[in-house]
């Protein structure tokens, strides 16, 4: 189903930020693969966001978008106006043991800012690949915390363009989830941690990342973990790499997709790999979890467009 007006330099609103038109997916998501974009708007600041969206039809389809590192956009593209915020967002000041992010600063870069300050609680996003507006939408999370645990409140724009704070209780976290509408944008965000020594914290966080690179294959065209872990109950204590490897998913190839040796809950690009083949190559590691182990595995990756 197409947008209802044509989406052209004539037909869009007046703005200070910047559109490309027929943009290219495939430049920005990690996995660098998918079908362009009808539009990409980067609003100039906060101000321009909302009157941007105060003006823009309401039939017309907005997608949030930060740095594309647990996004799969299809083929196909995408039929809408994909958001992306740039570095107007991406300011990160402390003040005490309080961090004020902005949804586009990347969760590493808010962790090395807080270490520096002398903030602790916020090591996790140093191993946490992508930015603060995801880690918000899915209460990102790693080694034992998750962004519950540290987030005092969240600010977002709705669909209208008004200003929506969120307090922590608000925003309805559960695993790799939060309750807040889709509708909304997260702009920023106000974290709360406790006083610590840099050294210390810079120590703990180089340990997170030893641990990553030993562990999960960052260096490769991947979307991050491909699949939530289930409930314990419901899995027997198995996380999806454990469920994926018992059903022999590791390695699997599909296309110039491959499921990752070194961490069987990725999914790489080998180089040539489309959307599909990435789609298809998890639905049929999915498929085979769920008949040979009764466990339904559900993507932690975000899927869109046609």
């Amino acid at each position: 189903m197409g947008t209802q007006i044509k989406l052209t330099a004539e037909t869009m609103p007046a703005v200070r930020g910047r559109y490309m038109y027929d943009a290219a997916m495939s430049a920005i998501t990690w996995f660098r693969v998918g079908g362009p974009a009808d539009v990409v708007f980067m609003p100039a600041d906060e101000a321009d966001l909302s009157q941007f969206l105060k003006n823009l039809p309401k039939d017309i389809p907005t997608y949030p978008i930060g740095v594309g590192s647990n996004l799969l956009v299809r083929d196909g593209g995408l039929r809408g106006i994909v958001i992306r915020l740039g570095a107007p967002f991406a300011k990160v000041k402390t003040d005490g043991i309080r961090v004020r992010a902005g949804a586009a600063a990347l969760d590493a870069t808010v962790s090395k800012r807080a270490a520096a300050a002398g903030i602790t609680g916020l090591e996790f996003y140093r191993g946490i690949p992508g930015s603060i507006g995801g880690a918000l939408r899915m209460n990102a999370g790693a080694y034992g915390s998750e962004t519950r645990h540290v987030l005092v409140e969240a600010v977002a724009l709705d669909r209208q363009g008004d200003r929506h704070v969120f307090t922590n209780d608000q925003m309805g976290f559960s695993y790799r989830n939060s309750k807040v509408p889709s509708e909304m944008i997260f702009i920023e965000a106000i974290y709360k941690g406790e006083q610590g020594d840099p050294a210390e914290i810079t120590n703990r966080m180089e340990e997170i990342m030893r641990k990553r690179e030993e562990t999960q294959p960052i260096k490769e065209r991947t979307g991050g973990s491909t699949f939530k872990n289930p409930a314990p109950k419901t899995s027997g204590g198995r996380s999806s790499w454990q469920l994926v490897e018992a059903v022999g998913g590791r390695g699997r190839i599909l296309g110039d997709a491959q499921v990752s040796e070194q961490h069987c809950n990725f999914l790489i690009n080998r180089g040539h790999a489309t959307a599909s083949d990435l789609e298809n190559l998890g639905e049929s590691v999915r498929a085979d979890v769920l008949r040979e182990t009764g466990v339904d595995l559900h993507w932690e990756i975000k899927r869109i467009g046609e």
